[in-house]
């Protein structure tokens, strides 16, 4: 680990006077100093929770405990440090009122999270009467924050002929540069910020198969949008120091190479982020073959995973339809609502999953939670919660889950894998 003038490493004996099979490494801190992020952690976190009592002159910390520490990864070619959990706030101004969602902010960046996601058409499920709610009430959170502390990205729609109402014209969405113009100015005046860290195209502009979908159906193309076009509107909006960087969502391999090619061949602003889903139950798509494309030594695009825990699927509250938790669930509140998680070979699936939770003494959010973050491809991790007790739950399971998970677990999450693949598809 890396020292510095106001730290000094040394070796303790847990069991005094031992032999060195059973010492620890651990590193001190004079107390009016926090460390700072040392390969990637959260230690000045650390500093603040683990300090010792008023007496004491040091703050010690183990590499047990550095190693449980919130950790944060370059996104892609761009400069942001991102922390490896993002906030999803797509349940704002629906399934959460203002003040829960500033609680849920609140203890979110307290813990070390710096990234907030949202988009344009938030909340979900959408509709006209709530578009935006989630803006304003994530800008009023921001009013008490540095804005330079944050990282806050948003998302501009894809095509879409059913969310008109979110263009002046009422037109059908396109990925062109009005639009992407109409959305930011839109986007800055209801989040109440003079930029955005990381603008997204939520969904392409052309016809790709979506949220379930697996299988391209050739019938289905549409002209659409070149990818230089719709680069040039994103460089507009980067000249004028409104958008930092930009991303796409919900893309495939063949529009993230197009999109890079366009970057290159017009000196255009290059994407370095792509938010698709990622989970236990959803892995195929992105691990066939845009893993390929988004490596480092390739074209080094972070990806930001969404619905780790497969919509909620992957807690196992949905598995007992009767449960409490089920029936306030997303799922039952909004009948149809990502039903390809609550199919019945799904949850059959996720049945065997909570087995294996349980053989190594896991709950299944921790076993979900670890085996994304412990992905070498996943730069971030988004996290939605309704409730702080679900969120503290979900931080926890990244911060005290073992790290990497061990051979013996992973061993049995590829056993269930090679057999079902990715169930929740249509």
């Amino acid at each position: 680990m890396a020292s510095s003038s106001n730290s000094s490493a040394f070796l303790v004996s847990l069991l005094g006077g031992r032999s060195s099979t059973h010492t620890l490494a651990v590193t001190r801190f004079w107390r009016h100093q926090a460390p700072p992020p040392v390969g990637g952690r959260n230690l000045a976190l650390l500093w603040r929770w683990k300090r010792k009592n008023k007496n004491s002159s040091f703050v010690v910390f183990s590499k047990k405990q550095e190693e449980n520490a919130l950790r944060y990864n370059k996104l892609g070619d761009s400069d942001l440090l991102i922390s490896e959990i993002t906030l999803g706030t797509m349940t704002y101004g629906r399934q959460n009122t203002e003040k829960e969602a500033h609680e849920l902010l609140s203890y979110a960046f307290e813990r070390g999270i710096n990234a907030l996601d949202t988009a344009e058409v938030y909340p979900v499920p959408p509709q006209e009467e709530t578009q935006g709610r989630t803006d304003l009430y994530i800008a009023s959170w921001l009013k008490t924050q540095p804005r330079d502390k944050v990282i806050l990205a948003t998302k501009v729609s894809g095509y879409s002929e059913r969310t008109t109402y979110l263009r002046d014209s009422g037109e059908v969405l396109r990925v062109d540069a009005a639009n992407i113009r109409e959305s930011v100015e839109k986007s800055l005046k209801r989040l109440n910020t003079d930029y955005i860290d990381l603008l997204q195209i939520h969904w392409p502009d052309r016809y790709v198969p979506l949220f379930g979908e697996y299988i391209y159906d050739p019938s289905k193309w549409r002209p659409s949008v070149p990818f230089a076009e719709q680069l040039r509107g994103f460089q507009e909006l980067i000249d004028q120091g409104k958008v930092r960087y930009i991303g796409v969502s919900n893309e495939t391999s063949y529009g993230v190479m197009e999109l890079v090619h366009a970057a290159k061949d017009g000196g255009l602003p290059k994407i370095v982020s792509i938010q698709n889903s990622y989970s236990m139950l959803v892995r195929c798509k992105f691990e066939i073959d845009l893993l390929e494309a988004c490596h480092p030594n390739n074209h080094n695009i972070g990806l930001l995973a969404y619905s780790p825990l497969a919509g909620g699927s992957l807690t196992g509250k949905y598995l007992d339809t009767n449960s409490e938790a089920a029936k306030k669930g997303r799922f039952n509140l909004f009948p149809g609502y990502m039903e390809r998680y609550n199919k019945s070979f799904a949850k059959e699936v996720t049945t065997k999953y909570l087995e294996v939770a349980k053989k190594h003494g896991l709950s299944l959010v921790e076993l979900a939670l670890a085996f994304v973050r412990d992905r070498s491809f996943v730069t971030s991790s988004i996290i939605g919660a309704t409730s702080v007790d679900q969120l503290r739950e979900d931080i926890d399971a990244f911060l005290t889950t073992e790290r990497p998970l061990p051979p013996e677990v992973v061993q049995d999450i590829e056993y269930i894998f090679k057999r079902y693949k990715d169930p929740a598809t249509d």
